[in-house]
């Protein structure tokens, strides 16, 4: 009944497509987004950048305390600037920015993946509305509530902005490479460019280096590189894409010289991938951790996702249609980010953002392929047979059971875990009481519920062999996590770090005599430098 709905009414597939978006990305990167002051130190090092900017009317050499901030292009604060003109000088405009980025990648996640399936039916000639919509939908929920893109998608930095550039001009690019129409692959290859343009405005070189790096190697995989680059009229493109984000290089090194090639080219990306910069070291496997953590709870589907593509076919996928082609694509472009930044001397958790929505795509396909009905889908190896009442592909049926089991193991250590957090967490000089008060709260015991919940209603699942709401219950136990658990535990840390800072800039304001400078002696907090020149 549900698929005979969405099926011969396009219009409401579109407004349910429109409010599901604007709910789960409401949730994940909006609520009580301007609620929480900044974080030092990062975020108001971006926003007082921006305020100067936006005050000085000088768009093209960032400054931060009068001084020269050649860290980041110049893209973040031109938004940042652009918000407050809008909403005023506040938290809402800071993080705006990375906050209308995340919404944008995963609504074109959403699409994509909906596109997808929709060529495949066609291709099979099988009609499948609902399914499409459902797997899109969960990825698209998959992709927002995952630790590394709530994170970032609502701090005030340039890091989803550009990821939200980067990996939907990666999603742009598969559109018009699988598009039957050369008008309408034009578009989005033209759009691929310009989104290429603003990552490269928002971070240098890694925002064309990345792309290219899993384009090439996904075209090399397939063999089809020359057609492909003749298609994309790659010179014509390359051209775009420089007079988008050329200029401003041009001239920020015109005013400042070798001071900015010094320190942005020199320091910031070629030291940073060949040493270790700032004491950002770590292991070889630090990014196995990373994903596992800032993927989590959906983490552990990845290797089953992974290896049921069987990737290592090459004689299978080069036999496929190009729409077809889009688990192959999302797994390169994970492997291409997790191996680029695991040479990369410099590590930090923040540098494999990009490959998050790949990894939401994968999960999602592989729930769409699992848990379908009827015949066997382009591509698939394996029987599908009747497993519990629900059709299941007789080759992944145990793998998946398996790693079920997996999950309902891990949510179980993350719900014990989070019993011990307060005990766990280490001390913060700068918010002494911060252990205290949340195990005065309860916060901590309430996220171990939630978890273990999970657990317990995902082991039921598996027990009667009702495979479709397993992922679902890893959305929705975040979800609540995020709403019930995570939201005020940031308004603690809050009200313990940063409050104090602000009481103690505006006693400052109060007390500063005219032409009397204000100076921090012993510690560097960058949000008084925010908070004293907005006031």
């Amino acid at each position: 009944m549900i698929n005979d709905h969405i099926g011969k009414r396009p219009i409401l597939a579109v407004t349910l497509s429109i409010l599901w978006l604007v709910f789960i990305g409401g949730v994940a990167f909006f609520w009580h987004l301007g609620s929480i002051g900044l974080i030092d130190e990062t975020e108001p090092l971006f926003a007082e950048a921006s305020r100067q900017m936006f005050v000085t009317g000088d768009w093209i050499t960032p400054f931060f305390n009068s001084e020269t901030r050649f860290d980041k292009p110049a893209l973040i604060y031109w938004c940042q600037a652009i918000a407050y003109s809008i909403l005023g000088v506040n938290e809402w405009a800071v993080r705006l920015p990375s906050a209308l980025a995340a919404m944008g990648l995963i609504s074109l996640g959403f699409y994509t993946i909906q596109w997808h399936l929709a060529r495949e039916d066609y291709l099979e000639q099988i009609t499948r509305p609902t399914r499409r919509w459902l797997t899109a939908a969960l990825g698209a929920a998959v992709m927002a509530f995952s630790p590394q893109m709530i994170v970032w998608g609502r701090t005030g930095v340039s890091d989803m902005l550009l990821v939200g550039c980067m990996d939907s001009a990666l999603l742009c690019f598969f559109l018009g490479y699988a598009q039957p129409s050369s008008d309408v692959k034009a578009r989005w290859y033209l759009a691929f460019y310009i989104l290429i343009a603003g990552a490269i405005l928002t971070k240098g070189p890694v925002g064309i280096v990345l792309p290219a790096l899993i384009i090439g190697i996904f075209l090399l995989y397939l063999g089809n590189a020359r057609a492909v680059l003749r298609e994309m009229r790659l010179l014509t493109g390359l051209l775009i894409t420089l007079c988008l984000s050329l200029p401003w290089y041009v001239l920020v090194i015109w005013r400042n010289g070798e001071n900015y090639i010094n320190s942005f080219f020199g320091y910031h990306n070629l030291e940073r991938f060949t040493s270790v910069v700032n004491r950002h070291s770590a292991p070889w496997y630090f990014y196995f951790l990373v994903v596992l953590l800032g993927f989590a709870p959906y983490s552990v589907y990845l290797p089953l996702a992974m290896a049921r593509l069987k990737f290592w076919q090459r004689k299978h996928w080069r036999s496929q249609e190009r729409s077809s082609q889009l688990g192959l694509f999302a797994f390169l472009w994970f492997i291409g980010i997790f191996g680029f930044f695991t040479i990369a001397v410099t590590k930090l958790p923040s540098y494999v953002l990009p490959l998050m929505p790949a990894a939401a795509i994968l999960v999602a396909l592989l729930w769409g392929d699992l848990l379908k009905g009827g015949k066997r889908r382009v591509g698939e190896v394996g029987e599908v047979g009747e497993v519990g009442g629900k059709n299941v592909s007789s080759s992944v049926h145990r793998p998946l059971v398996w790693t079920g089991w997996v999950n309902v193991i891990f949510l179980s250590a993350l719900g014990v875990a989070m019993f011990y957090v307060p005990q766990l967490i280490g001390s913060d000089p700068a918010a002494p009481n911060f252990r205290q008060l949340l195990q005065q709260s309860g916060l901590s015991v309430l996220g171990g519920v939630i978890w273990l919940l999970c657990a317990v209603l995902l082991a039921a699942i598996l027990v009667r062999r009702r495979y479709q709401p397993m992922l679902m219950v890893n959305v929705l136990g975040f979800a609540a996590f995020l709403v019930f658990v995570l939201t005020p535990c940031l308004f603690l840390m809050d009200q313990e770090r940063q409050l104090p800072l602000r009481e103690l800039s505006a006693i400052a304001v109060q007390a500063q005599k005219p032409s009397e400078e204000l100076v921090m002696v012993g510690f560097k907090k960058p949000t008084v430098v925010f908070i004293l020149k907005r006031m």
